[in-house]
């Protein structure tokens, strides 16, 4: 049986892919290994450069994009591993993160989840671990409630701003951008639920974990470079779609359908307030190409949410 099985969601991100991997090559004399790349129909070559400059890496290639979630999955139906390495494209493992990871889990066995500390490219650290998320932070996180009130209790509960990064501790859950996982805690309560297309699937999969008794590990002595969105950027309105449908699906899920309708009559309301606000501006010739840019991407989430 493999040690570790990498899966890494690939979606129009080749020169980061290319990276990643190359990251993933030097750990392979170091960790028993393999890695699955699943291509979500990108359409820019990422699948030949792959298969020409990687032949040692799984290769699966979808005809539609399923999302990061189901593209995970598909890699973890297959693997052999006794642990997996749920992996963005846009990540890089410093040398002997991996390693650090799975020694972690070794070492604790009723850990279902280990991550990483996350730094951005210019080697700041990238916030990544989390509580769960109260109604009342659905209701901040991310909206123009945040805007004006960056630094409320509820939200530096959220982001654990409490407890020092630098320290190793159990969470609720963490970013997704790189997760080891036991697999036969994954066996135990699922693979990701592919109801998420993008965006709160790692929260509702830690949450799962917790609520089957497992543990969630922040392992700061591991490093791994993240880049962040490097996919969802081609898209910005497609990225706001999909954040807040995630959001509401996650709401529907843990707190009820009347919670979840509740937030997203909130989310109407300040759909239609920020665009009166970058109205105002665009009349006034405020920044003009910016503001026409944001009415759009507020015009496409406030139809879609209107659509419920």
């Amino acid at each position: 049986m493999t040690e570790l099985s990498i899966s890494v969601a690939s979606y129009r991100t080749p020169a980061l892919l290319r990276r990643c991997l190359s990251a993933l090559e030097i750990e392979r004399g170091q960790v028993d290994l393999d890695v699955t790349v699943v291509d979500n129909a990108s359409g820019d070559g990422s699948p030949e450069m792959v298969r020409l400059e990687f032949p040692w890496v799984r290769l699966i290639c979808n005809e539609r994009n399923v999302g990061f979630g189901a593209a995970h999955n598909q890699a973890m139906r297959v693997a052999q591993g006794r642990y997996f390495l749920v992996l963005n494209s846009d990540a890089n493992p410093a040398p002997g993160a991996l390693r650090t990871l799975l020694g972690f889990l070794e070492a604790h066995p009723r850990v279902a989840v280990a991550g990483p500390k996350l730094r951005y490219p210019d080697g700041t650290v990238q916030p990544s671990r989390r509580r769960f998320p109260t109604l009342a932070t659905l209701f901040l996180e991310s909206t123009q409630l945040q805007r004006f009130s960056q630094n409320n209790a509820v939200l530096r509960r959220y982001y654990v701003a409490d407890r020092s990064d630098d320290e190793p501790q159990e969470v609720d859950w963490l970013v997704g951008a790189c997760l080891c996982v036991r697999a036969s805690a994954a066996a135990e309560v699922g693979l990701f639920d592919e109801r998420f297309f993008m965006y709160s699937e790692e929260l509702d999969w830690c949450r799962r974990f917790r609520a089957a008794s497992w543990g969630v590990a922040y392992v700061p002595s591991a490093e791994v470079m993240h880049l962040e969105g490097a996919s969802a950027r081609l898209d910005l309105a497609a990225r706001d779609r999909l954040f807040q449908t995630s959001k509401l699906q996650y709401a529907a899920k843990w707190h009820g359908l009347s919670a979840a309708r509740l937030l997203r009559t909130y989310l109407v309301a300040e759909y239609l307030v920020r665009a009166m606000e970058e109205a105002v501006k665009l009349a006034f010739g405020s920044r003009v190409v910016e503001r026409r840019a944001r009415l759009r991407v507020i015009g496409s989430g406030l139809r879609h949410a209107l659509r419920g």
